[in-house]
C-alpha cells in the first residue's frame, strides 16, 4: 500500500532524519538557544492549504518543522498540539529544504500568537 505523500511525518520518520543529521558536523550559527519539542503541528498556507507536520525545535524566535510538500517562504499559521495544550501562531517561513523519503525541513520566525476568538 502507497503512503500518503502528504500525511503527516511520523516521530520515527523525525528520528530518522535528525539521526541524519547529527552524522554531518557543522557550525553552530544559531542567534537563539534552540529546545527540542517534537509536537504535532498544522500548517496553514496563505492559499488556505494545510500541511500536517511535526516540529522538530523551538526557540523563543521561531521554530523548525518536518512535513511532506514543499511550503513557500511566506506568512503561514501553524496550530501547535500536544495532549493539554493547543496554540496557533503567525509564522513567517524563511526556508524550506528537501530531506529523506520526500519529507522537508522548514524553519519560521514567529511573528506572534493567533488570537481565534476575532
Amino acid at each position: 500500500m502507497a503512503t500518503d505523500p502528504w500525511a503527516a511525518p511520523t516521530m520515527d520518520d523525525l528520528r530518522r532524519v535528525l539521526e541524519a543529521f547529527q552524522n554531518q558536523p557543522a557550525p553552530e550559527t544559531r542567534e537563539s538557544e534552540r529546545l527540542e519539542l517534537q509536537v504535532h503541528a498544522e500548517i496553514r498556507t496563505s492559499r488556505g492549504n494545510v500541511v500536517n507536520a511535526i516540529t522538530r525545535e523551538i526557540s523563543r524566535g521561531g521554530i523548525g518543522l518536518l512535513h511532506r510538500g514543499e511550503i513557500k517562504q511566506e506568512e503561514v499559521t501553524v496550530r501547535l498540539t500536544s495532549d493539554t495544550r493547543e496554540f496557533v501562531y503567525r509564522l513567517r517561513v524563511e526556508w524550506c529544504r528537501p530531506c529523506d523519503n520526500g519529507m522537508f525541513l522548514s524553519g519560521g520566525r514567529f511573528l506572534g500568537l493567533v488570537d481565534e476568538d476575532n
